[in-house]
């Protein structure tokens, strides 16, 4: 393994590519789908279970973690991989979206935020030296910058002044982050949905440099059109040898649209909280398993997957646990979700190399159009 962090593109097809982001703790095959396991587990499966769907990182949350347990406390345990055991990448979000999402009474200066938990109301400051700080105690691989996520909807104006505080920030996080070999610092674009506004963003972290770039500010309710209208110039603008990752993405037909403009990473809670409330993304869409028709179906919820949902057990037992309100249901679900995930990603990676990713897009949507079998 090597003692550096880097990244290098194997093959492209269009605008999409495929390759690894070598680290100290294993390769990262891209494009890659990143678990999120927010409060250091990945909800309702074990570590060695995620690896098993051919997770290569996870995704910690420097805002959860640092409330609680507290980041002192993790780095005393020997720091987040051996506290959660999972020894592979980990890449910690700055904690930024978090504050402006779910904590209470926030105050924004140009120096940081001060906020209240959501937890127990004690009052924090998080500031691009203080979220440095908190990612280099949990000893993650791969840290974000500290940027401000702007509440939608906002005018172009507070877009741009949003922007371009973050840009100041992101300095202050490169300055913060100082030396540290094996560890990688991305950088955040934001700018909302105009095209100028993005070009200005990644000027300016271009300008400052980082290892790996992040396209910041979407998913947050624009919807599918305006995020593809971004995503068909946002990747331009980043460096072509730097990997680009896009923040919060998403449901599968995001995820193959993100590829395909030149995406490597995404995130997203949708597979294990789907998991959880009885969704299910197949090959032919979305599976509702709460539904009445599944109750005395005895056939797999897909076929072709090679999950333990799926070759274990049926349809109506998966029905029958999730109306039981039986734990078991969200481990099942959330199983199978994230293989079909990764499932996804590894399919996308092969028809990169092999030059037909057209193909295995039409092929994608045309399965999902057909919907779900038939009932019995």
């Amino acid at each position: 393994m090597s003692d550096r962090f880097d990244f290098s593109v194997s093959a492209t097809d269009g605008r999409a590519r495929t390759g690894t982001i070598r680290t100290p703790r294993g390769d990262i095959r891209t494009p890659a789908f990143m678990p999120v396991g927010t409060a250091a587990t990945v909800k309702a499966m074990l570590p060695e279970s995620v690896r098993a769907t051919g997770a290569d990182i996870l995704l910690g949350n420097t805002y959860h973690l640092m409330l609680r347990p507290g980041a002192e406390r993790i780095a005393r345990l020997g720091g987040l991989h051996r506290f959660m055991n999972w020894e592979r990448p980990i890449l910690t979000d700055s904690g930024g979206f978090q504050v402006m999402s779910l904590a209470g009474l926030r105050k924004l200066t140009e120096e940081g935020v001060t906020f209240s938990s959501h937890v127990d109301g004690s009052k924090h400051m998080l500031s691009p030296e203080t979220s440095m700080e908190i990612q280099r105690l949990l000893g993650s691989d791969i840290v974000m910058a500290f940027d401000e996520c702007p509440a939608l909807p906002a005018t172009v104006d507070e877009v741009a002044k949003s922007m371009r505080m973050s840009m100041r920030w992101a300095q202050r996080s490169r300055d913060a982050f100082g030396d540290r070999p094996g560890h990688a610092l991305f950088g955040i674009m934001q700018g909302g949905v105009t095209r100028e506004l993005r070009e200005e963003s990644a000027e300016a972290l271009k300008a400052i440099g980082f290892e790996g770039y992040a396209i910041g500010g979407l998913a947050v309710g624009e919807g599918q059109e305006a995020m593809f209208g971004v995503l068909d110039y946002a990747p331009g603008f980043l460096p072509e040898d730097k990997p680009r990752y896009l923040m919060g993405v998403g449901k599968p037909d995001d995820i193959v649209g993100a590829v395909q403009r030149g995406v490597d990473m995404m995130d997203c809670v949708l597979p294990s909280r789907s998991g959880r409330t009885g969704q299910a993304w197949t090959r032919r869409g979305q599976v509702n398993i709460k539904n009445a028709r599944h109750a005395d179906d005895p056939r797999p919820l897909d076929e072709e997957c090679t999950c333990p949902a799926c070759t274990g057990y049926s349809r109506a037992y998966l029905h029958h646990v999730f109306r039981a309100g039986e734990m078991i249901s969200g481990m099942l679900l959330t199983w199978h979700n994230l293989h079909y995930f990764q499932e996804l990603m590894a399919g996308m990676r092969e028809a990169i190399a092999a030059g037909r990713l057209d193909g295995f897009v039409a092929d994608f949507h045309a399965r999902r159009a057909g919907g779900d079998i038939a009932p019995l």
